[in-house]
């Protein structure tokens, strides 16, 4: 496949999936864009054609340029994102850029929304409507479980033991994970599955438990914007992603007093460290609740 266009298909995922601005995107966009370039100007016939070589002279091009390590560190993160995507997706043989530290640019927190945000966008979805109910499941599992929306919407039936209270999930790199459905979550998928599911589904057979149209799965597009409305229906002022919920359930989890450990698990991560990102927002609630309240703060 085409390289411009192996990259459209990875801008998509980020906009769709990840939910970036619009300014990120463009530069992702035209930071790829050179790096294409350079892969060009090497006279190779394609991204399955670059191997850990070739992204170290890319490396070695940018500093000659004399760009500055904050613009080349970000344009390796591009270029490794697009190859991890890439390879994830069986689209290329080989990630070229795992074998190459990237630099430390600074932590970047995601966006988690306050607890009542959170309870006024369960609330938006119209319930006694099919549709609207199973919405309000889909986003009751997602921020109850904590799952990425590929997990979510690519759900089959057998995956959910609501009787248990877990459901069974296929994550990254295939790994298998269990994740406890809290109460309400399973309170709105029995009422969904009991009624609205049957009516969607209409004469169309499926596995799938958060069915679309002829019993299909939902889109990324679809959930995204459902989101999309329900946030704003619910009065939240900031940027609302798939992710948002996500990140929103390992935080408060966190704020609670759950284990670390036990957080890394549900949320399905190889390594601690990309759990610990959500340690640095908790510290900083503490270093705000002392000081509000201590007498000494």
């Amino acid at each position: 496949m085409d390289s411009f266009k192996l990259i459209d298909l990875y801008i998509a995922q980020l906009t769709v999936e990840k939910g970036l601005a619009a300014n990120s995107i463009q530069a992702y966009s035209s930071d790829l864009d050179d790096f294409i370039a350079f892969v060009e100007h090497c006279r190779l016939s394609g991204l399955d054609s670059v191997d850990t070589a070739t992204v170290l002279k890319y490396i070695i091009s940018m500093q000659r340029k004399g760009l500055s390590s904050r613009t080349r560190a970000r344009r390796l993160v591009a270029v490794r994102g697009l190859f991890n995507f890439l390879k994830k997706e069986g689209l290329v043989s080989r990630d070229p850029t795992a074998g190459i530290d990237l630099p430390k640019t600074g932590l970047k927190l995601p966006v988690v929304l306050k607890r009542k945000e959170v309870d006024r966008l369960l609330d938006c979805p119209d319930t006694s409507k099919p549709r609207g109910a199973r919405n309000a499941a889909m986003l009751e599992l997602a921020y109850g479980s904590g799952l990425r929306v590929s997990e979510l919407i690519n759900c089959r039936m057998l995956q959910i033991n609501l009787e248990a209270g877990f459901i069974q999930v296929t994550g990254k790199g295939e790994r298998q994970r269990l994740v406890p459905v809290g109460g309400k979550a399973q309170k709105r998928i029995t009422e969904y599955l009991a009624w609205a599911r049957p009516a969607l589904l209409g004469n169309h057979q499926s596995d799938v438990v958060f069915v679309a149209r002829a019993g299909k799965p939902m889109s990324r597009q679809g959930f995204w914007k459902l989101l999309k409305k329900y946030a704003a229906q619910a009065g939240i002022t900031s940027r609302v992603t798939p992710h948002s919920l996500r990140h929103s359930f390992a935080t408060h989890l966190l704020e609670g007093g759950a284990d670390l450990r036990a957080v890394q698990a549900m949320l399905g991560h190889v390594d601690i460290a990309t759990t610990q990102i959500y340690t640095h927002m908790t510290q900083k609630q503490l270093i705000r609740t002392h000081r509000r309240y201590h007498p000494r703060g």
